[in-house]
């Protein structure tokens, strides 16, 4: 019997090139190769409808976001309130199939009476109204300040919807532990990522590299304190790069002769400086889900150096380096300068990412999860 699903994302996910759009396009792609026919839904704002999804899916359909002012004064999230559309409903009951609703922001027909029967698995790629927070703390610019705490607490209630799911596919353990606690039904679906087998070159960089989504305030915030507390008294040369740098990093940078930013770069260039980094040093200040950088600079990078809020309970920790500190995070980086990255570290790099971060064996665990004779 053929396996169909419907699928609705958060946004347009080709090109993968940002947090969660990445874990749902590669997720299709590896359901698909396992012979499942995606129905996918997209919600446009941003992005081009793009012809590369055709090549995954049964079919696939677009959907306008609502504008702010329609969900301003409105209880529900506006992550959600923007992303109700009666098209989207009217397609999903064309027949039975089995939905999974990316995230909190699709899941406005979840608790719908008119899906009472069908399958319903929500994909939680954060404990949204934590990382809202979180993003409300690191942000300099007021009405933003206000706009996530005011998210942030219109999530905290909304996310109440999660006891109409069958099933929650949480994306890291920490994550699976918060919403098995609340709901009862969780399972851990580890992040889909692009990578196929670790690419790191053994031998030496000659910089160290933070990379990441700079427009995102608590990139930005680590950006600056690499900069100002790790890097401001060292000789390492260090580059920042990323997307759309606020114009306090880059006035910051300016003051210093060993590091450099290269904003908005593509997507192969920033590859290659990941890969030809000695270092990849990447602290967090914000341990909701899975960082999808750490990812790609454990597959494709040399060393790496992180917080314990980047790593913990991703079971990758045995892979980086930890240091909470600027002085520890100084130290580990003149440290690890004079050594060579060797074939044994990419081995059991390789042991490590296979066992837990393998798109095709998590994707098999969602096929048997949904498509088994009595799922759930």
């Amino acid at each position: 019997m053929d396996k169909h699903l419907h699928i609705i994302s958060f946004s347009i996910p080709y090109p993968p090139n940002y947090g969660g759009v990445i874990d749902v396009f590669y997720k299709l792609k590896n359901l698909s190769e396992m012979g499942v026919k995606t129905h996918l839904h997209c919600f446009q704002y941003g992005r081009e409808v793009s012809d590369k999804l055709n090549q995954y899916c049964e079919e696939v359909n677009y959907y306008n976001r609502k504008g702010y002012l329609t969900t301003a004064f409105k209880k529900v999230p506006h992550i959600v309130g923007s992303r109700k559309s009666l098209k989207l409903k009217q397609n999903l009951l064309k027949d039975e199939y089995p939905i999974l609703f990316e995230g909190l922001h699709t899941c406005t027909y979840l608790s719908d009476t008119a899906f009472e029967d069908r399958l319903k698995i929500v994909r939680m790629h954060n404990v949204e109204w934590d990382y809202y927070w979180h993003l409300g703390k690191v942000e300099r610019n007021v009405l933003k300040r206000y706009y996530f705490y005011q998210e942030a607490k219109k999530l905290k209630e909304f996310q109440k919807v999660l006891k109409y799911a069958d099933m929650v596919f949480a994306i890291s353990q920490a994550d699976h532990k918060y919403f098995n606690a609340k709901f009862k039904k969780s399972h851990l679906i580890p992040c889909f990522h692009g990578n196929q087998s670790v690419t790191t070159a053994i031998g030496t960089g000659k910089y160290a590299l933070y990379h990441g989504n700079l427009n995102v305030g608590e990139n930005n915030q680590a950006a600056i304190y690499l900069a100002t507390q790790v890097f401001n008294d060292s000789d390492i040369p260090f580059i920042i790069a990323g997307l759309q740098p606020s114009n306090t990093l880059k006035s910051i940078v300016k003051g210093f002769s060993n590091i450099e930013l290269k904003p908005n770069l593509p997507a192969n260039e920033m590859a290659q400086l990941i890969k030809n980094a000695h270092i990849n040093v990447l602290p967090t200040f914000q341990s909701t889900g899975i960082k999808l950088k750490l990812l790609h600079a454990l597959y494709n990078g040399r060393f790496t150096i992180v917080n314990e809020p980047m790593v913990k309970d991703t079971g990758l920790e045995q892979l980086c380096t930890i240091a909470n500190t600027p002085e520890t995070i100084r130290s580990k980086v003149e440290l690890l300068f004079n050594e060579a990255f060797d074939q044994t570290m990419i081995n059991e790099r390789s042991e490590v990412l296979t066992k837990l971060y393998s798109n095709k064996l998590n994707a098999q665990k969602i096929v048997d999860l949904i498509y088994s004779p009595n799922p759930m």
